[in-house]
């Protein structure tokens, strides 16, 4: 801890000794005055009245026999009182229970001395001796007994408290320091009460109080080293304890010959010639204890500190180590469950044979440790590790035997130092030809850092070395040396071959370099005065010039001289980066802002591109590295750059608006079906087509004013390029021509992707409208006709064509639409996209694969209608003749019978079949047909029923004729 630190804390532990002291003090207070109060004898007094002459009361028997018998009971108590009080010992072994019982003794004395000196007591004692009773001379000789002893018991009490703040804390103090700091200053103190006191004068008296002394102390030392925790705790503090303990026990001792012999070259005080076996045998003995213990520790210390982390850093053998830390760990394994008391002097055998086997194991351990050592150094990792090491031990306290056995290995760190010398002499042979280099070290200056770092991994080590110096005086150690001296000459010379090479080569090439111009086309370019797209500029500064940058700057870190063309480079690194960086980023932007741009953007903008490429002409034609200009030159590239990237953008943002307008145009549905109106609700075809038609006619509308609107963008471009709005500028033809291929491009799209979409509609199980079928006899037709659908069809494919009619093209070389042409007295031509749409392969083909679909469609559906021809005879007969032949064969009512459930089953069949039929993208409505048949059926059902009335109705005619004519 700081100084500051370690005062506050001592101030802290004397502040708390000092309360823990008063409380006792204070304890003790109430101790005593409960045993005053508990333990005070009383005196009987005299329960009659003493009132009046010492010779009346004498002369009165009564008086006298009644005191008489009262005095022989004080003398009975006093004497036993007394006598009680001279048996009593202290209760404890401590010094502290002397002064306690002298303290009891004082205090009952006091109260009884107390009583005696009562003026009613000193009246009685009159009364006896004027009528002359005999027990007043016995009472007498008590009373002055008591007196006697408590007078001693005062000065006892007196001077025995001086010594009680020195008990206490040998008693109760927290620690060695307190006790070690009291044992002089109550030595002292004892000194004082044998010189002045009364009765602690003697040698009853002081021997068994300093006995009483040196148990505790001895107690002390018992509670405070504990066998079973010693060991186990740090080992310095274990070690800072048992030298305090037995100083402490040792400090007794030398305390009391230093007053003893104060005492005699006084010459006027009593000698202290007292019995020493009492007084320091079994402090003596803990003291050899204490020294044994601490003995024990150093060794446990001296083994950690061989077997440490050093030692299995050299030897690379730890398992072996954590073997033999084992056994030093297993050292003090029997003094943790020790069966006897080691402090009691009885058992000094016994931890005698303790110590004797300790001392065995020891050996036996140093021996096996010498031999691992021995075994190690053959074998060592690194020279310098192990001899590190070595002169630690010098320094560090360990076994004696164990340190000679190290010091003796020298030889084998030089046969190691040889094994590595060799080793980095092989590294360094295999790897001249390609040394290996750290992270952003130049060739060069690597290759050198490379070797040198060999060097000083070798360098180091016999440097240390030299700090032994009968080491390198050896034999062996000269030999080490020279090969040191043959392995560092060659490494030597490999460095000064390397940078010979190196300023030789940077003297004749360094000039060149910074001659070169500031940029190069790439080698895949085109020459520059083409005006190709694919030129490409690169920043000419060569990778040599940065390497020549690199290799001066670690060549004057390692100490070589460098030219000086070299050093005025090196310092001029930072420009020259920031040059190259600001050329690579013009470039870059440069070659970005070209990558933007399409074909004929390229050639819209040759004039500008020229113009940048003019201002870069410096760069590749004049500027080198040597150039004062070059800061200059990039300001200029850089704003003509920002010049032309804000045309491009510009150029950009107008065909970006262009190609919007061309995308909403090729996303135009032109086969828009109407809203349903409720659920299952189709239009009729002829509706379904009308409302295709309508919309079409709306939607083309806004595709023409967007496609009309491009033609001022185009003139808007042409402001910004040539500063002209003619519409027609020369260097825009190819930009123009550009564009209206992509209209074209946008048309063609449009028609060919609404043919695909509308043919997907005719051919998808999704109705789009619905068709009639009526009875027309004798033929079952569609309503509209069949033939009348698919012409519908085919004009809505043609109308979806002729929309590109209504773009009209634009004059060659310009962006203005191409006025009509009068040829007669025809209608005037319009030059629109439609000619060239409408002879497209792609669309020709959609459109017939769509009318194929359609013809397709509608004879599927007239198949199906022949279904119904089944029921023809119903309106094929007629009727009138029909019945006419039925009744003159005058067929019975059976018959008549079955030809009505015959056309009864027609009737109800009919409306049974479905009313509905799907087909693709038409829908059938049958009703009509079905309603139709089933009148018809209905028809005959009532003719039958008319003929079969008229046929019955003749018949009773007969019949009443035939029986009127019998009757």
């Amino acid at each position: 801890l700081p100084p500051e630190k370690m005062d506050c804390h001592y101030f802290h532990t004397y502040l708390r000794n000092e309360f823990l002291m008063n409380m006792q003090k204070f304890l003790s207070h109430i101790q005593r005055t409960i045993q005053q109060i508990e333990g005070e004898i009383k005196l009987e007094m005299p329960t009659i009245s003493l009132d009046g002459d010492v010779n009346d009361l004498a002369n009165d028997r009564d008086v006298v026999d009644t005191l008489e018998a009262l005095a022989a009971n004080w003398l009975m108590l006093i004497s036993s009182a007394d006598e009680e009080l001279l048996k009593k010992v202290p209760q404890g072994n401590g010094p502290l229970a002397e002064i306690d019982l002298w303290r009891e003794r004082n205090a009952t004395l006091s109260a009884l001395t107390q009583q005696l000196k009562l003026p009613l007591v000193k009246k009685v004692l009159e009364v006896l001796t004027a009528a002359n009773i005999a027990i007043v001379d016995s009472l007498q000789i008590v009373i002055n007994e008591l007196c006697k002893h408590h007078v001693e018991a005062v000065d006892n009490v007196r001077f025995l408290s001086t010594l009680e703040r020195h008990l206490k804390n040998l008693t109760h103090g927290t620690g060695f320091n307190i006790v070690l700091d009291t044992i002089p200053s109550l030595m002292n103190a004892l000194r004082m009460v044998w010189i002045i006191s009364r009765h602690y004068n003697k040698d009853e008296r002081m021997i068994p109080l300093m006995e009483r002394i040196a148990w505790e102390i001895s107690a002390r030392v018992c509670k405070v080293v504990d066998l079973r925790t010693l060991f186990k705790e740090d080992r310095q503090l274990a070690k800072t304890k048992m030298i305090e303990a037995k100083r402490t026990l040792e400090i007794w001792k030398e305390s009391y010959f230093d007053i003893r012999a104060k005492i005699e070259a006084s010459g006027r005080d009593a000698r202290w010639e007292f019995d020493r076996k009492r007084l320091f045998e079994k402090t003596d003995y803990m003291a050899i204890i204490c020294q044994d213990l601490y003995n024990i520790l150093q060794v446990m210390e001296e083994f950690y500190n061989i077997f440490g982390p050093e030692l299995k850093a050299v030897t690379g053998d730890p398992k072996r180590i954590d073997e033999v830390l084992r056994r030093v760990d297993g050292l003090v394994s029997p003094m943790e469950v020790l069966t006897f008391e080691p402090f009691n002097i009885r058992c000094a055998t016994q931890w005698k044979i303790v110590m004797e086997e300790f001392k065995m194991e020891v050996l036996d351990i140093e021996k096996e440790a010498k031999s691992f050592i021995d075994d190690s150094f053959k074998t060592l990792r690194s020279a310098e590790a192990a001899f590190d090491m070595l002169l630690n031990f010098k320094h560090i306290r360990s076994r004696e035997a164990i340190n000679k056995q190290m010091m003796m290995k020298f030889n084998d760190i030089l046969a190691q130092y040889c094994k590595e010398v060799e080793i980095v002499n092989n590294i360094f042979v295999s790897n001249l030809s390609n040394p290996p280099l750290c992270k952003n070290h130049p060739p060069v200056a690597g290759a050198i850092y490379w070797a040198r770092t060999l060097f000083y991994r070798i360098k180091h080590t016999i440097v240390r070395f030299q700090e032994v110096e009968e080491l390198l005086a050896s034999e062996r150690g000269k030999e080490v040396k020279q090969k040191y001296l043959e392995v560092a000459k060659r490494m030597k010379e490999y460095e000064d071959l390397k940078y010979d090479q190196w300023r030789e080569n940077t003297e004749e090439k360094l000039p060149i370099l910074l001659k070169k111009t500031l940029l190069a086309k790439s080698p895949r370019s085109e020459e520059i005065d083409t005006g190709e797209k694919t030129t490409r500029f690169t920043v000419n500064f060569s990778p040599k010039l940065r390497e020549i940058i690199n290799e001066t700057k670690y060549m004057e870190q390692l100490g070589f001289p460098v030219p000086e063309i070299a050093r005025n480079v090196a310092l001029q690194e930072d420009k020259l980066l920031r040059y190259t960086d600001g050329i690579k980023q013009m470039l870059d932007r440069y070659h970005a802002l070209i990558g933007t741009l399409n074909e004929a953007e390229t050639q819209l903008l040759d004039e500008q591109i020229q113009e940048l490429w003019r201002v870069f002409r410096s760069g590749y034609k004049r500027l080198n590295w040597n150039s004062l200009g070059i800061g200059d030159y990039i300001v200029r590239c850089t704003q003509s750059i920002g010049k032309f990237e804000s045309l491009v953008h510009q150029i950009h943002k107008n065909a970006e608006d262009m190609s919007n307008k061309l995308l909403l145009i090729e996303s135009t549905n032109l086969f828009k079906s109407p809203a349903s109106k409720f659920e299952d609700y189709l239009p009729g075809a002829k509706e379904y087509f009308e409302y295709i038609k309508h919309e079409r006619s709306r939607d083309v509308e806004h595709m023409v004013h967007k496609y009309i609107s491009i033609g001022p963008l185009l003139t808007k471009m042409e402001g910004l390029i040539v500063n002209t709005n003619t519409g027609r500028a020369s260097r825009l033809v190819h930009y123009y021509a550009f564009w209206e291929k992509k209209v074209y491009q946008s048309l063609t799209t449009l028609i060919l992707k609404n043919l695909q979409s509308f043919n997907a509609a005719v051919i998808r199980n999704t109705p789009l409208f619905q068709a009639e079928t009526i009875l027309s006899a004798p033929e079952i037709i569609l309503q509209p006709h069949a033939l009348e659908i698919e012409k519908m069809c085919v004009q809505c494919i043609r109308d979806c064509v002729e929309v590109t009619k209504h773009f009209v093209r634009w004059m060659h070389g310009t962006c203005i639409d191409c006025p009509p042409q009068q040829t007669g007295d025809d209608e005037p031509i319009i030059f629109s996209f439609f000619s060239d749409i409408s002879q497209n392969p792609l669309i020709i083909e959609q459109a017939i694969l769509i009318s194929q679909n359609m013809h397709k469609l509608l004879g599927s559906l007239t198949k199906y209608l022949n279904r119904w021809k089944r029921y023809r005879p119903l309106w094929k007969l007629d009727k009138a003749i029909v019945m006419e032949k039925f009744a003159a064969k005058k067929p019975a009512c059976v018959v008549f019978d079955d030809k009505l459930q015959f056309y009864l089953k027609v009737a109800q069949e009919v409306m049974q079949q479905p009313m509905v039929k799907d087909e693709q993208c038409i829908r059938l409505q049958l009703e009509p047909l079905a309603s139709t048949v089933q009148e018809t059926a209905k028809g005959w059902m009532a003719s039958l029923g008319k003929l079969l009335n008229e046929s019955a109705k003749e018949a009773l005619y007969e019949l009443q004729e035939n029986i009127e004519v019998r009757n």
